[in-house]
């Protein structure tokens, strides 16, 4: 019981210490829940994301409180039901918001290029005899969770483009995130793994290689729900697209956002996802279909 309720005591904990050291902001303003699945440890969670909110706090008329859900299904579900009216979502269950849910992307991140694309990496040991796709049959893979573009759809067109079928859960399994993958890979319990190309490039430097990279796709957006007003996405989507990536001061700024955000952000539409919305709606009985 103690363990399943650890890191949401550790939450409110952060959340008390946060508090005490945070800027004052004026209580009249509409507060405005942004939603989030647990990716870090949650003392990791708030370090890089309640950055975020104090910023648009700062710049919007509204007020923003973080809402950290331990997975992506309640992440979904508080956007469904409007605790978040904004939220960041993983690869895949943002898309499962905008086909079953009516959510709007508003805004996409850029990459370190300044670019707002990224891809998958298939990931191996460093020190792997594996230097290509076809080398992976009969090995032990890894997945992202079954809801996750990049860690669990992208690869698996990729490995099967390859002629490579893994068949069987001797040789392949889904783990949590992309951050669970990649621990995994380095433990030695799998021979490869499909991550976010952000994860790979993070892990590089502790014994990871990348085998081979997907197309680019367009970024994971941040998505509004569907209740959310008009005048609250036009202020969410000005606040960010304000930032500029090439001026020191928004530099330093975003330094102490998370990873995915510290380059700047481009608008996002619907159209931006066509591709992606059709591939999730390909698999038979899949997550379009509410296979979960």
């Amino acid at each position: 019981m103690w363990h399943n309720k650890r890191p949401f005591i550790l939450c409110t904990l952060a959340v008390m210490l946060h508090i005490l050291a945070a800027p004052c902001f004026p209580a009249e303003k509409p507060l405005v829940g942004f939603g989030i699945n647990l990716r870090y440890n949650p003392r990791t969670m708030y370090y890089r994301y309640q950055p975020l909110m104090d910023y648009l706090t700062q710049n919007t008329p509204y007020r923003f409180q973080l809402l950290i859900s331990r997975d992506y299904r309640g992440a979904l579900k508080d956007l469904k039901e409007g605790k978040a009216l904004i939220s960041s979502l993983g690869d895949g269950a943002f898309v499962e918001a905008i086909i079953l849910d009516g959510a709007l992307p508003i805004v996409k991140p850029l990459n370190r290029n300044g670019k707002p694309f990224f891809r998958c990496a298939i990931i191996v040991p460093r020190e792997s005899a594996i230097y290509s796709l076809q080398e992976l049959k009969e090995k032990r893979f890894a997945f992202g969770s079954y809801h996750s573009i990049t860690g669990n759809l992208i690869p698996r067109y990729m490995l099967q483009e390859a002629g490579v079928s893994l068949s069987g859960p001797g040789y392949q399994a889904s783990l949590k995130n992309h951050d669970a993958v990649t621990k995994a890979i380095l433990k030695g319990q799998y021979d490869a793994g499909a991550v976010k190309e952000m994860f790979a490039e993070k892990y590089l430097q502790y014994g990871l290689r990348i085998v081979a990279y997907s197309p680019q796709m367009p970024s994971v957006p941040l998505v509004a729900s569907s209740r959310a007003p008009k005048a609250l996405r036009d202020a969410v989507a000005a606040a960010l697209l304000n930032l500029d990536p090439g001026n020191p001061a928004h530099q330093k700024l975003m330094s102490a956002w998370d990873d995915e955000f510290k380059h700047g952000f481009a608008a996002a539409s619907v159209q931006d996802y066509r591709e992606m919305i059709g591939m999730f709606r390909s698999i038979p009985l899949g997550c379009g279909t509410r296979c979960h």
